[in-house]
C-alpha cells in the first residue's frame, strides 16, 4: 500500500492553468538573531521550491520571495517581501503560494484576510506541510481562517510571556536597558560610573553649569566656547562600547538632565511607541513620553548617582518653567525688560506680557499689558504701564536687600569662579594626556613590528605620525585657551571683587553687567511682582513677593499720556489758572510748579516753559505771550481758528494737529507775522469730520486694514468738499 504525504492528497485542486502561473516560496524569520541562530527552519523554507516541484510546477517557475528575513510579521514593520507577494497575486501571476506554516505569512488578521481575498479572486492556491487549500472554497477558506486566528492568538501569547518576563525582571532593577552618558555595563550586568575620569568630569561639568546657569543653551554654549568634548559609548556595530568623543548638541544635554540614572534612580517604562507617529524607515521614531505616575518601574538608589535626588527635580522644575507658557515664566531673553516672567497683574492675576517700542537712537523701551482678555476673548486691555519705571523701583529694592550679605556673595562669586576654571583646566589636561598615551601607544607597536615587514611598518609609522601631529595641535589649542582665560584668580581680581562688593549700584549699572545676568539675579531673589494702576493715574501699587515668601509693599509712578491721567491734575489746573490770572509769565510759572512738586505726564521730570503753555491751553487760558501774538496779527475770518483753539473744540492734543497739517489732512496757511502763525480754515462740517477721524483708535494700517480704510475715507471726504478752495495745502 503506497501512503501519500497529506501534500499529495490534491484532489483535483491543482488545475493547469495554477501549473502555467508561478509558486511562490515564501520565506521568513522574525529577526536577524533568528536568522543566524536558526538556521535549520530556514532551510526548511527553502526546501519548499522542491515541494513545489513535485506538485508539477517546472523549476524555472518557482519564484522565492526572501526579503523579508529578519522581519516581524506582526503588522507594525514594513514588510517588502510581503507587498511584493500580494502584489504579484493581485497581477494573476501566482498559482501556489508554499510556507511551512500560515504564521509565516502574516500574524496579523487584516495582513492574512487580505491575502486570502486576493488569492480567492485571483484563484491562486495556499499551500503548507498539511495540505492545499483553495481560498474560494468554504470548507478550506474556514480553515485558513482558523489557522490565521491561531496564529495572531500565538503572537499574543508569546508577546504575553516575553512581556511578563521583562516587566519581573525590570521590577528587580536587573533588567539591561540603554545607559546614559558617563555609565557602562560590566560583563556581569553591573551597571557602573564610566571608568574614564575625562567622561565623569565632563558629566559632573554640565550639572554645574545648570546649576548655575539655569539654561540648556548656556550650557551649550559654555561647552562648545572652552572646547569641550562630549564622551560617548559606541552602542551597536563591530566598535561596541568603544569610547568616541563628539561635540556637545542641545538633545544630548537635555537628555542628560532630564535622565534619573544620573540621581540613581533605575526606571522603566517612560515611554512608549504611538504607531500613528511613526515614520517609515526611521525604527526610533514614534516614541511619546509618559508622565511620571505611569512610569512601569521606579526604583530608587539602585544605579551609582552622580547628583542627588533634590537636585534632579530641582533641574526638571527649571527645564519646565524655561518654557514660553502662560504658566511658566518662561526663559531667559533677550531685552531691557528685567521683571519679564516674574510681573502679574493686580487686577486679573494674569501674567503680563513685554512688549517693546524703539526710540530714538534704536534704543528699546519696554511696556508691561495685561493682554489675557485682549487676546482670548477680544476685549479691552487690562492694563498697561511703561517698563523702565517700574523695573527702577524693584532694582533699588532688590539692591538694597542684597547690601547685608554683598560681601559674601562677591567671594562666593569668586571662588565659583575659581573653581570653574579649574574643572575646565582638568578636561583640557586629561585630554593632552590621553593624546600622550595614544602616542606612547603608536610607538610601541612600531618598535615591536618587525623592521623587515615594510607592509606593517609604513603604516605603524603614518599613524605614529598622525598622533604627534594631532598631540602637537592639541597642545596649542591649550596654550592659546589658557592664554585667553586665566587658570586662577589673581590678587588684583580678588581685591577688585571685594571693592565692587561695597558698591553694588556700580556693578549693576556696569557694561559689563548684561540684561541677562540681572534677570537672573531677580528671578533667584523675587517669586514675583504683582501690580495695580490706580484708576488711570500715574500712581501704581507694587506688590513684591520675595524668595522665602516675605512680601513687601510699595508704589510708584508711571509715565501717562496726557495731563488729565495725573491724579492731582485738579490741584495743577486751579495753580495754573490762579497763576495765569495774576499775570505770570509762563517761564514763571513753570519754576513756580516745579518749586511746588507738580510733575508733567511722559518722561519729563519737571515743567518747561512750552509745557506750561500746552497746559494754560488745555485749560482755556492764553498766555501772556500768546495774548500778544494775537494782538497784533491780523484779525481772522469766518470759519478760521487758532490751531489752539481748533484742538481745545475737538479734544486733541495740538501737537496732533500739527502733524495733520504737515500730512495734508486739514486746510492751513501761514500769516506774515513775524512767528508765521498757523491758521486752519475749518466750517462746521469740518471740524465734525475732524473729529470722527480724531476719535478712531490707534492702530497701523497693515496691522488692522478695516481702520486704514475708514481713516482713508474720511480723509477723501475732505478732498470730496473742498471743492476749489484756493487756500494753499501744507
Amino acid at each position: 500500500m503506497v501512503v501519500r504525504a497529506p501534500w499529495e492528497r490534491l484532489e483535483g485542486k491543482i488545475q493547469p492553468r495554477h501549473l502555467g502561473r508561478l509558486a511562490v516560496v515564501y520565506v521568513r524569520q522574525s529577526t536577524p538573531q533568528q536568522v543566524l541562530d536558526h538556521a535549520e527552519s530556514t532551510r526548511l523554507q527553502y526546501g519548499l521550491t522542491q515541494r513545489a516541484v513535485d506538485l508539477g510546477w517546472a523549476p524555472s517557475r518557482v519564484l522565492v520571495i526572501d526579503e523579508d528575513l529578519g522581519h516581524s510579521a506582526s503588522g507594525l514593520v514594513d514588510r517588502p517581501g510581503f507587498q511584493r507577494l500580494v502584489s504579484e497575486v493581485g497581477l494573476d501571476h501566482v498559482g501556489l503560494v508554499l510556507g511551512v506554516e500560515m504564521s509565516r505569512l502574516a500574524r496579523s488578521g487584516r495582513e492574512w484576510h487580505q491575502l486570502l481575498e486576493l488569492c480567492a479572486l485571483a484563484g491562486a492556491l495556499l499551500a503548507d506541510p498539511d495540505g492545499v487549500y483553495d481560498p474560494a472554497g468554504h470548507n478550506d477558506r474556514l480553515l485558513l481562517g482558523l489557522k490565521g486566528t491561531i496564529s495572531e492568538a500565538e503572537l499574543h501569547l508569546i508577546k504575553q510571556r516575553m512581556w511578563n518576563g521583562r516587566i519581573g525582571k525590570a521590577r528587580r532593577g536587573e533588567l539591561a536597558v540603554p545607559l546614559p552618558v558617563g555609565y557602562l555595563r560590566l560583563a556581569d550586568g553591573q551597571v557602573v560610573k564610566d571608568p574614564d575620569e575625562q567622561v565623569q568630569t565632563v558629566v559632573r561639568l554640565v550639572f554645574d553649569l545648570f546649576d548655575e546657569l539655569g539654561l540648556i543653551n548656556g550650557v551649550l554654549r559654555f561647552l562648545v566656547d572652552h572646547g569641550i568634548q562630549m564622551g560617548i559609548r559606541t552602542r551597536e556595530g563591530p566598535e561596541k562600547g568603544l569610547l568616541v568623543w563628539r561635540r556637545p548638541s542641545r538633545i544630548v544635554i537635555q537628555n542628560m538632565l532630564r535622565h534619573p540614572a544620573y540621581a540613581g534612580i533605575y526606571v522603566y517604562g517612560r515611554s512608549r511607541t504611538d504607531p500613528r507617529r511613526r515614520v517609515p524607515g526611521r525604527p526610533s521614531t514614534g516614541r511619546v513620553r509618559k508622565p511620571r505616575e505611569d512610569w512601569l518601574v521606579y526604583l530608587p538608589a539602585v544605579l551609582p548617582a552622580y547628583i542627588g535626588i533634590e537636585q534632579y527635580e530641582r533641574n526638571l522644575a527649571r527645564i519646565e518653567a524655561n518654557r514660553t507658557r502662560s504658566l511658566s515664566m518662561g526663559a531667559l531673553r533677550d531685552g531691557p525688560a528685567l521683571l519679564a516672567g516674574l510681573i502679574y497683574c493686580g487686577r486679573c492675576g494674569t501674567r503680563m506680557t513685554v512688549h517693546y517700542q524703539r526710540g530714538q537712537g534704536g534704543k528699546l523701551w519696554p511696556k508691561y499689558e495685561c493682554s489675557r482678555v485682549k487676546a482670548d476673548y477680544g476685549g479691552e486691555l487690562c492694563q498697561q504701564l511703561a517698563g523702565a519705571c517700574l523695573d527702577r523701583y524693584v532694582t533699588v529694592l532688590l539692591l538694597a536687600a542684597m547690601a547685608p550679605a554683598a560681601l559674601e556673595v562677591s567671594l562666593a562669586a569668586a571662588e565659583q569662579a575659581q573653581h570653574r576654571r579649574q574643572e575646565v583646566d582638568r578636561i583640557w589636561r586629561q585630554r593632552l594626556e590621553r593624546a600622550d598615551y595614544a602616542i606612547d601607544r603608536a610607538r610601541r607597536q612600531y618598535q615591536l613590528a618587525e623592521p623587515e615587514n615594510r607592509l606593517v611598518v609604513r603604516e605603524l609609522e603614518r599613524n605614529w605620525e598622525s598622533t604627534l601631529t594631532e598631540r602637537q595641535q592639541l597642545g596649542e589649542e591649550y596654550d592659546r585657551f589658557a592664554a585667553a582665560r586665566p587658570r586662577f584668580l589673581t590678587a588684583a581680581e580678588r581685591e577688585q571683587i571685594r571693592a565692587l562688593a561695597g558698591d553694588l549700584p556700580a556693578v549693576w549699572r556696569a557694561p559689563t553687567t548684561t540684561d541677562t545676568d540681572r534677570k537672573q539675579l531677580m528671578r533667584h531673589l523675587i517669586e514675583n511682582v504683582r501690580v495695580s494702576v490706580v484708576d488711570d493715574s500715574e500712581r501704581v501699587t507694587v506688590q513684591i513677593t520675595w524668595a522665602g515668601g516675605h512680601r513687601t509693599d510699595g508704589a510708584t509712578v508711571r509715565p501717562v499720556g496726557r495731563l488729565d491721567q495725573l491724579s492731582y491734575f485738579p490741584q495743577l489746573a486751579a495753580r495754573a489758572r490762579e497763576l495765569a490770572a495774576a499775570g505770570q509769565a509762563a517761564p514763571v510759572i513753570a519754576t513756580i510748579l516745579n518749586a511746588e512738586g507738580f510733575r508733567p505726564p511722559k518722561r519729563r521730570e519737571h515743567f518747561g516753559a512750552q509745557g506750561v503753555r500746552e497746559l494754560l491751553r488745555e485749560l482755556g487760558c492764553i498766555s501772556r505771550q500768546e495774548q500778544t501774538l494775537r494782538r497784533n496779527a491780523r484779525p481772522l475770518g469766518p470759519d478760521d481758528w487758532w490751531p489752539s483753539d481748533l484742538a481745545r473744540e475737538i479734544g486733541m492734543p495740538r501737537v496732533t494737529l500739527f502733524g495733520w497739517i504737515k500730512k495734508g489732512w486739514v486746510t492751513a496757511h501761514q500769516q506774515d507775522d513775524r512767528r508765521r502763525s498757523w491758521v486752519i480754515h475749518a466750517d462746521r462740517t469740518e471740524v465734525e469730520r475732524l473729529r470722527r477721524l480724531h476719535e478712531l483708535p490707534r492702530g497701523h494700517g497693515a496691522r488692522q486694514p478695516w481702520l486704514y480704510h475708514q481713516r482713508m475715507t474720511i480723509i477723501q471726504n475732505k478732498e470730496e468738499t473742498q471743492g476749489d478752495d484756493d487756500e494753499p495745502q501744507v
